[in-house]
């Protein structure tokens, strides 16, 4: 049946709008921003966990962003993080989520992503704010009080099991790092507070073998050592070999910090005293909220010192 004419406009007009639609739903596909979350070593469960959870999170929010992410082999392998961040700012990055493995070296990459115009929000290891300052520019950082953390593990530790003038070692992260040296700021509070005596103080580049031959070099040259506090839980699985290779397993106690899920069954049979959850499946979502904030051109709930401080939880025995 022929149409009148005015039903043929009605009609031409339906098609039309139709016919703009479709390239519109394909252009606002292609205008979801890309987010770039780039992390320390995927070899660490703690990354892993900060990984799926960003996942699940992109999954929940398709329309809203694209999720590329990324991670390096080993925690001190700084140069291919900064090759890493130079590939998303070639590649169409509108934000990168940053959990640096150098507090001072990846200031200059960032600094080269926020001139091409792309929201660089900072996670997990604070970069170095003099450095930001000498750059002068300002990255907002979503993380945990990190010395809060790790002082409530030592507190949890010299209470439970050690008595003043005991000796104590404490395996660092990776010493150039900001969240290492806090975390050891945070052990050595209570270690002081509580009247131990830290014997020695070694990095263990927050990779289990490297914790394994510091806590094995540290049992060796301090025979009456009680504890080893490490700053992550990474270094306390490898802690935790030394001091049974040493003979010496409920003689010496040892904490971490990450609640990794390898660590939980030593929890559960005292082989680990404590450690501290800092919300790793949440940490990257946190980040990415606020870059999308920014995105938005709104300003992310900082506080005075541009932090977005994220939760921290003792975990003991269960």
């Amino acid at each position: 049946m022929k149409l009148p004419f005015p039903g043929r406009l009605l009609a031409l007009a339906v098609m039309s709008s139709l016919s703009l639609a479709m390239p519109f739903s394909a252009a606002h596909a292609e205008d979801k921003p890309k987010v770039a979350l780039v992390m320390k070593s995927l070899a660490n469960e703690f990354f892993r966990t900060m990984e799926d959870g960003a996942k699940d999170y992109q999954k929940a929010h398709a329309d809203d962003f694209e999720l590329v992410a990324n991670g390096i082999k080993d925690e001190t392998d700084t140069g291919n993080q900064i090759r890493i961040v130079e590939q998303m700012i070639a590649t169409g990055a509108k934000a990168i989520i940053l959990a640096p493995a150098d507090s001072k070296a990846l200031v200059p990459v960032v600094k080269k992503a926020m001139d091409a115009g792309i929201t660089v929000v900072n996670i997990d290891n604070r970069l170095d704010p003099d450095v930001l300052k000498s750059k002068q520019i300002s990255v907002p950082f979503v993380g945990p009080d990190n010395r809060k953390g790790a002082r409530m593990v030592g507190d949890y530790l010299a209470k439970e099991k050690l008595k003043a003038g005991d000796q104590v070692g404490i395996i660092e992260g990776v010493s150039t790092t900001t969240n290492a040296q806090q975390r050891t700021a945070g052990f050595k509070d209570a270690m002081d507070a509580a009247g131990m005596k830290i014997v020695s103080t070694q990095s263990g580049n927050w990779e289990i073998d490297k914790g394994n031959a510091v806590a094995a070099s540290m049992l060796n040259e301090y025979p009456d050592l009680k504890a080893l506090l490490a700053g992550n839980d990474s270094m306390a699985l490898g802690a935790v070999s030394a001091v049974r290779a040493a003979g010496k397993t409920g003689q010496v106690q040892v904490v971490g910090y990450d609640n990794i899920n390898a660590i939980k069954p030593m929890l559960k049979d005292g082989r680990v005293l404590a450690t501290l959850d800092q919300a790793a499946s949440q940490q990257a979502v946190f980040g990415i909220q606020a870059a999308l904030k920014m995105l938005k051109g709104e300003k992310p709930d900082v506080d005075a010192d541009n932090v977005i401080q994220t939760p921290v939880t003792l975990i003991t025995q269960p």
